[in-house]
């Protein structure tokens, strides 16, 4: 059985400590991280909430590369990067279609 996550029910200090890590020098990393962390942290697996610890110690182009799909990813964020520029797909078409 996998072990629970690190921030169920989102321990809103902890939280606020990791969108604060999220603030980047480019807005559009700031909301693809922020959409990541508000959508998705909580329910990740500790692997994937360890990941992305992780990928906040990138640069903010190599970040950016990421998830546009300019630059490939190391293969341990490869799935988390697909995540996080999913989730950001979901949020942009539900907005769209209010």
């Amino acid at each position: 059985m996998a072990a629970p996550p690190r921030f169920p029910a989102a321990d809103p200090q902890e939280l606020g400590k990791l969108r604060w890590r999220c603030r980047r020098g480019m807005k559009e990393l700031d909301v693809l991280l922020a959409r990541y962390v508000d959508e998705r942290f909580c329910s990740a697996s500790n692997l994937e909430q360890d990941a992305f610890n992780e990928l906040l110690e990138s640069e903010d182009t190599v970040l950016y590369a990421y998830c546009l799909g300019s630059e490939r990813p190391p293969p341990q964020f490869t799935a988390l990067i697909e995540r996080i520029t999913a989730v950001s797909l979901a949020g942009r078409k539900s907005a769209a279609d209010q």
